[in-house]
C-alpha cells in the first residue's frame, strides 16, 4: 500500500519475480501507463535493460508501443553498465523534455489527442538528444557528430 499512497520514498524495490510483476503492474497504474517504466536486471556478469511490459507481443508490429520505458532502460545501461552519467542524463532529459511537449502515444493520449507511433515518439526524443549533444562520447566512429 506504501508503493501507492507514496511512491516517491522508493528507488528501488528488490523482489523475486513474480512479486515484481504485480509491483511493476501497480506503479504503471500510478504514473499512466507501463510503457513508461524502465527495468534491470543486474547483479550478475550481464546486466539485463528493458522496458518493464518486456517485448508485448500483443501489439508488436502495429506502432502503438510507448518507446519511453525501453528509451529509459537505454538510460539505465549508460548509467549502470557503461558509467556514462552525462549521456544518461541527456536521455532522461530528452524523454521529459518530449512528454512536457505535449507528445503522447496511444496509452497517454487523451481523447481527441494526437498519438504518436511508436516510431515516431522514438524519433521525437532522438531529436532532442542530437541537438542537445555536447559530449564527444556521442561521436561516430569517423569522429562526426552523430548530430551531423
Amino acid at each position: 500500500m506504501v508503493l501507492v499512497a507514496r511512491p516517491a520514498e522508493f528507488d528501488v524495490i528488490l523482489t523475486e519475480n513474480m512479486f515484481g510483476d504485480i509491483l511493476s503492474d501497480e506503479a504503471g497504474g500510478i504514473i499512466g501507463s507501463l510503457g513508461l517504466l524502465g527495468s534491470a536486471s543486474v547483479g550478475g556478469p550481464v546486466a539485463l535493460y528493458e522496458p518493464v511490459h518486456g517485448s508485448a507481443p500483443d501489439i508488436a508490429g502495429k506502432g502503438i508501443a510507448n518507446p519511453l520505458g525501453a528509451i529509459i532502460s537505454i538510460a539505465m545501461m549508460l548509467r549502470h553498465s557503461f558509467k556514462l552519467e552525462e549521456e544518461a542524463k541527456s536521455v532522461e532529459a530528452a524523454v521529459t523534455q518530449v512528454v512536457a511537449a505535449g507528445h503522447r502515444t496511444r496509452d497517454l493520449a487523451k481523447a481527441g489527442q494526437t498519438a504518436l507511433t511508436t516510431s515516431q515518439m522514438g524519433q521525437k526524443v532522438a531529436e532532442v538528444v542530437l541537438n542537445g549533444l555536447t559530449s564527444s562520447s556521442f561521436l561516430k566512429r569517423d569522429g562526426s557528430s552523430l548530430a551531423d
